[in-house]
């Protein structure tokens, strides 16, 4: 590989092809940290926290109407509630299918009503219907505005760096809660803050609602806060439902987030830190007992303090004492974590893994490391030691692309500049790595083992031969210096000759291994 193919395509998202070859491929890599956008127009017609957390808001209320008529046969469900429209092939509303009654012999067993559903039930289930579908439609539009900003990027280096903090700061679409507001987490909390710090960026994504009811925050209470006690007396008396503290987030902060695995602290320390985030909530949409806590302090989708949910008293966190208070303390556990050395590194390894081969190099992670520690998490600065790491512009292809890393680069190969969102869930769905659903909160594998199985390689031949035939005008052989400059293998060359037809060449240039690979 040449220079300039890997900074096209390890360092970026895969060459136009009709964009010129960058001439200066260092320089044009650092050039992109003063032209990124981070919402440009592609992200900004995507839906925000703001208006997915309404919808959900309005879920929500309908749903704690309904149980409160729970015990009453002739409840009816709420104005609105009825009217909304189920989900299209759903079952007609208020049927169900029925266990067929027994009948004596030679008789014709009469045509049977299914028995009807209560109405609670079923405006329920129509809420829950609604939700679902309304909750698609914004993710769907999240996909497809993110591929679209993908392709048509002009600063794909940056734009690789925000889809790789997305899967380090990962959370699950398919969570009903989530399934709307995954994109927003990386448009609102990511893309803002790639070229800033990483203090900032991670406060943004741990204050974000997709982040804080992913990992069940919003219903975490402290046994000894003012609304813990009033709810575990109500309990002793008359065998309530409990509540208590849940260590989800605290835990995923210091494993996955920050510190890394097995890096010197505790379970003590995941308890004592998950008190001190009692309270970090989300205004509207949260679910369980806080939600009316913090459902009068801000708009749905809103990072609340609710002060009633906050277990009192200091905590300490690996030998560090943080001092009673409100959302500060929490505040202060991150500021700390955020610029740790062990921070330094768990991130050095990351971005060396992804940039360098499935195997990180040692000398650039302490390179990486020795940068973040230095600035304190500037990111733009350890991204410039990454740039300035021989291990990444060595001249063997060191990475096997991701199924995103793939389609994106292909279709940017063929210049294509919108992405249909539908068609977008549906390939990805198709190639193994649905967007913003890895199904776990440590995100998708980087490294080629996860990806590079003969079932996948042949989902990807099927891709390409679709993307070719809607685009067999195109001379592969012409194009395969152009968006791999000095990197296309004489057998390569040689097989795209000898095709029987154009949209032939053009698949198979889509799965030559140096096109495969980055």
């Amino acid at each position: 590989m040449s220079k300039a193919s890997i900074a096209l395509n390890r360092f970026g998202l895969g060459a136009r092809g009709d964009q010129p070859v960058p001439a200066d491929p260092v320089g044009w890599l650092t050039g992109q940290f003063a032209r990124y956008d981070p919402h440009p127009d592609a992200i900004a017609g995507a839906a925000t926290s703001a208006a997915v957390s309404a919808e959900l808001a309005d879920y929500f209320r309908q749903q704690r109407a309904l149980r409160a008529q729970q015990g009453g046969r002739r409840a009816m469900p709420p104005a609105g509630a009825a009217a909304v429209a189920p989900m299209p092939g759903a079952a007609p509303a208020g049927l169900e299918m029925g266990a067929q009654a027994v009948q004596p012999p030679g008789m014709t067993p009469p045509i049977m009503a299914a028995p009807a559903k209560p109405p609670r039930d079923d405006a329920m289930k129509q809420a829950r219907q609604f939700a679902a579908r309304a909750g698609r439609e914004d993710y769907a539009g999240a996909v497809g505005a993110r591929a679209t900003q993908a392709l048509i990027t002009d600063t794909p280096f940056v734009e690789r760096l925000v889809h790789f903090w997305a899967n380090h700061f990962a959370v699950s679409a398919d969570k009903l809660q989530v399934v709307g507001l995954a994109g927003t987490l990386e448009f609102e909390a990511i893309r803002p803050h790639v070229l800033g710090s990483f203090h900032d960026m991670l406060m943004a994504v741990e204050q974000h609602p997709a982040m804080l009811l992913y990992l069940d925050q919003a219903v975490s209470v402290g046994p000894n806060s003012p609304l813990g006690q009033r709810i575990a007396a109500r309990a002793a008396v008359n065998g309530g439902r409990k509540v208590g503290l849940n260590e989800n987030l605290a835990r995923e902060i210091l494993e996955l987030h920050t510190l890394g695995v097995r890096t010197g602290y505790s379970q003590t320390d995941v308890t004592e830190f998950a008190r001190a985030m009692t309270g970090w909530t989300v205004a509207g949409i949260g679910q369980g007992p806080g939600a009316r806590a913090a459902g009068t302090d801000g708009l749905p989708g809103d990072f609340v303090f609710a002060a009633p949910l906050h277990e009192p008293g200091d905590r300490v966190v690996m030998g560090k004492t943080y001092p009673a208070g409100g959302v500060e303390q929490a505040s202060a556990v991150l500021a700390d974590v955020a610029v740790s050395p062990a921070t330094a590194t768990h991130i050095a390894t990351k971005l060396a893994r992804h940039f360098a081969g499935d195997t990180p190099p040692p000398a650039m992670v302490a390179r990486l490391q020795a940068a973040f520690v230095k600035s304190g998490g500037d990111l733009p600065t350890v991204y410039r030691a990454l740039i300035a790491s021989p291990e990444a512009w060595v001249e063997q292809p060191l990475k096997f692309k991701t199924p995103w890393e793939w389609t994106i680069s292909s279709m940017r190969a063929l210049n294509v500049k919108t992405a249909d969102p539908q068609a977008m869930v549906g390939l990805l769905n198709q190639l193994g790595q649905p967007i913003w659903k890895p199904g776990q909160p440590v995100g998708y594998d980087d490294i080629a083992g996860s990806w590079a199985g003969p079932d996948a390689v042949l989902r990807r031949v099927e891709a390409a031969e679709r993307f070719a035939s809607r685009a067999a005008a195109t001379d592969a052989r012409a194009l395969a210096p152009k968006i791999l400059p000095g990197a296309v293998s004489p057998g390569t060359t040689t097989a795209l000759a000898n095709c029987e037809s154009p949209a032939q060449a053009l698949a198979l240039l889509l799965v030559a291994p140096e096109f495969m690979r980055r």
